[in-house]
C-alpha cells in the first residue's frame, strides 16, 4: 500500500515537471500561462454574469441559477477545500522542489482551491446551460493546467480540486429544490 502511494507521488512529480519545464522557453508562452493561471478567472465570472443578464430567462430563473452556482462554489472552495486543508497539509511545489515559478500562491496546495471553485462553477452552469457549461469546463481545465505550468500546483492537487468541485455541484443540483 505504501509503495503504491509512493508510485503515485512519483508520477505526480514527473507530470508536474513535464508541464513546469515548459516555462522559460518563450516569453509569449510564459505570459499565456500567467494569463490563464491568474486572470482568466475574472473573464469567466464576467461571462457568467453577462449570460445571466442577457439570457431570455425570467428574473426568478436567473436568481435560481445564480444561487445554485454561488452555493456550489461556496461549498466547494470556501468550506470543503478548507476542511481538507485543515487536516491534510500538502506544501506547494515551490516549497519542496526547485521549480520554474511564474506566479505566487500561499497556503497549502491540496486540493486546488482554484480547481474546486471553477470546476464547481462550470458543473453548476452546465446543469442549466450545457453549451456554456462545456465552455467553462474547458476554460477550467486550461486554467488548472496553467497553474501546474506556473509552479503552484501538482497535477493531483488539480484532480482533487476538480473532483471536489464537480461532486459538490452535482450534489447541490441533486438536492436543489428549484430546477
Amino acid at each position: 500500500m505504501i509503495q503504491c502511494f509512493i508510485d503515485y507521488m512519483s508520477l505526480d512529480l514527473r507530470i508536474f515537471y513535464f508541464f513546469n519545464n515548459l516555462t522559460g522557453q518563450s516569453h509569449f508562452f510564459d505570459a499565456i500561462a500567467v494569463f490563464f493561471s491568474s486572470y482568466l478567472q475574472y473573464f469567466l465570472v464576467a461571462a457568467f454574469l453577462l449570460f445571466l443578464v442577457f439570457s431570455k430567462r425570467s428574473r426568478k430563473e436567473k436568481i435560481i441559477i445564480f444561487s445554485a452556482v454561488g452555493l456550489s462554489v461556496i461549498l466547494a472552495r470556501g468550506i470543503l477545500v478548507e476542511i481538507i486543508r485543515f487536516f491534510y497539509h500538502h506544501p506547494r511545489p515551490f516549497i519542496t522542489h526547485s521549480v520554474n515559478q511564474l506566479i505566487f500562491a500561499d497556503g497549502y496546495s491540496f486540493p486546488s482551491g482554484h480547481a474546486a471553485f471553477f470546476f464547481a462553477f462550470a458543473a453548476a452552469v452546465y446543469f442549466y446551460n450545457k453549451k456554456l457549461g462545456l465552455w467553462f469546463l474547458g476554460a477550467s481545465i486550461f486554467m488548472s493546467l496553467a497553474r501546474v505550468v506556473a509552479g503552484v500546483h501538482y497535477p493531483l492537487d488539480i484532480l482533487g480540486g476538480a473532483i471536489v468541485g464537480i461532486l459538490v455541484a452535482f450534489s447541490v443540483f441533486w438536492f436543489w429544490p428549484y430546477k
